[in-house]
């Protein structure tokens, strides 16, 4: 399933492994200590290889933790792309502790790191959905808005955005987030 701006830009979905898409930049789900995991970072990790580790130690040295809602950047090793955004997530609790808002800046700021590094394609997992514990259709919902509304403005260089999803049920749930905005 694909959504197309007015402007010829594409936000499409697609059901796989994300380290497996060709893209200028990979979304990682991250933990704040930046230190691998299971999951997409897990894979991220084996089949980026060690550099990527090694890039994130000198940031963690620099920087310490990531916070929730934001993300920083390190070559993509391995992978098929150039860069990888490790985005920290939330972890979702009751839904009233600004989960959306921090998931929302999650998106937003891998957004402006693509603008910033000339970016045309960009892939995204879904974020906080996994051990991070964020229900699907809302983050679906926040996740395809921010998206959405990046590529609806009028000075983005970003061309694509790819949601790569795990299974069956988060690409229907993102399906129908899509559909909204036929």
């Amino acid at each position: 399933m694909e959504w197309r701006s007015p402007e010829g830009r594409v936000l499409k979905l697609l059901l796989g492994d994300i380290t497996r898409v060709p893209a200028d930049a990979i979304v990682n789900a991250a933990n704040s200590a930046l230190l691998g995991g299971g999951g997409v970072d897990g894979a991220i990790h084996r089949t980026g290889g060690p550099s990527i580790m090694r890039e994130l130690e000198k940031i963690r040295a620099q920087i310490g933790r990531c916070p929730p809602g934001s993300a920083v950047v390190t070559a993509a090793g391995d992978l098929p792309a150039k860069y990888v955004f490790h985005a920290v997530g939330p972890i979702y609790r009751d839904g009233m502790e600004e989960e959306a808002f921090t998931l929302a800046s999650c998106y937003r700021t891998c957004l402006d790191l693509a603008e910033q590094h000339d970016v045309r394609i960009i892939s995204f997992p879904s974020i906080s959905t996994g051990a991070y514990g964020y229900p699907m259709s809302p983050a679906a919902e926040i996740a395809v808005r921010e998206v959405v509304a990046h590529l609806k403005r009028e000075d983005v260089m970003l061309q694509e955005a790819i949601f790569v999803l795990f299974d069956q049920r988060a690409y229907d749930l993102y399906a129908a987030q899509v559909a909204r905005h036929q």
